[in-house]
């Protein structure tokens, strides 16, 4: 399949980008005119510059494609708390690369973010008919753009897939982005580390995987996918890098090693084959990466 592929230079996009291509699709990418694109070079068949709400990028991604993965937002009117800039540019623009899309598959790269307030009556298990209460006009905006999929679907029949990830983590095109990066900095200066809390957490491989798996899926329409892999505290991170870097420091555990909700993923595993199951071992792999690559730019 040809697929249109909207943020191909991020850190999610590129990973989708590569798997794609390794599943033997053609990916037309879209990037920003200042965006990065040397290490897309092998995974991209076609470059589109510009942004999905303008109407000539639209309608040039569009150009000759089977699908369309929509996984870019413009956070830059948000942190400016431009909210008109923002509904124009992500809600609109989404909106109308929807309906752009036509007849054709659309895969939109959602958020757990959708959810904030948890019904008890679910009872601390999440699943896809659990409705969205959001608590962010980012969460806000990701649940709005799925209900025009929705309708989408109800009223031509276009397939449509919400993916809904949670944090995730992979090393990033910008490495100090990464997340667990400014952990092991903090580590390997004998720092105390005393962040609290912690987070639901996945890696960006099995992102791409099961947003790739749902292409030519009659399962995966129209279908929501949370993937969440494991929870883990920000205390765990650090004593895993502690124990990677053989540094010994103080490290704050004092935060639930538990969250209260959690994520039903069944479907991941029944409907697109990817288990979501590195657990802690996903973590510290990752961990392990990051300070090899960090060793050997200590060495140069």
């Amino acid at each position: 399949m040809r697929i249109a592929l909207t943020g191909t230079s991020g850190f999610i996009g590129a990973e989708i980008a590569r798997q794609a291509t390794l599943a033997g699709h053609k990916v037309q990418g879209l990037v920003r005119a200042t965006s990065r694109t040397d290490h897309l070079e092998p995974w991209v068949d076609r470059l589109v510059v510009g942004t999905h709400d303008q109407d000539r990028a639209r309608d040039e991604l569009l150009e000759g494609v089977d699908a369309v993965i929509h996984n870019s937002f413009d956070w830059q009117a948000l942190r400016k708390g431009d909210l008109v800039a923002h509904m124009k540019g992500n809600m609109i623009g989404s909106i109308d690369l929807l309906q752009a899309a036509g007849d054709r598959p659309f895969i939109f790269m959602s958020s757990v973010a959708v959810h904030h307030h948890i019904h008890p009556r679910w009872e601390g298990v999440i699943d896809g008919l659990h409705p969205t209460r959001p608590g962010s006009f980012y969460g806000a905006l990701k649940a709005a753009v799925e209900a025009h999929m929705w309708a989408a679907h109800a009223e031509r029949g276009q397939a449509v897939t919400s993916i809904r990830p949670c944090a995730v983590y992979g090393i990033d095109p910008d490495r100090t982005r990464s997340i667990g990066w400014p952990i092991i900095d903090q580590i390997r200066g004998g720092e105390a580390y005393s962040r609290s809390g912690g987070g639901k957490f996945v890696h960006v491989n099995d992102v791409a995987n099961a947003t790739i798996a749902c292409l030519d899926n009659e399962s995966a329409s129209p279908e929501i996918y949370h993937l969440v892999d494991c929870y883990a505290r920000w205390g765990d991170w650090a004593v895993m890098a502690a124990e990677l870097l053989g540094v010994e420091v103080d490290v704050d555990l004092t935060s639930p090693v538990a969250s209260k909700n959690m994520f039903e993923t069944s479907n991941v595993q029944s409907d697109l084959e990817v288990s979501l199951d590195r657990g802690f071992d996903g973590i510290r792999k990752h961990l392990a990466q990051m300070i090899s690559m960090q060793d050997e730019e200590r060495s140069v």
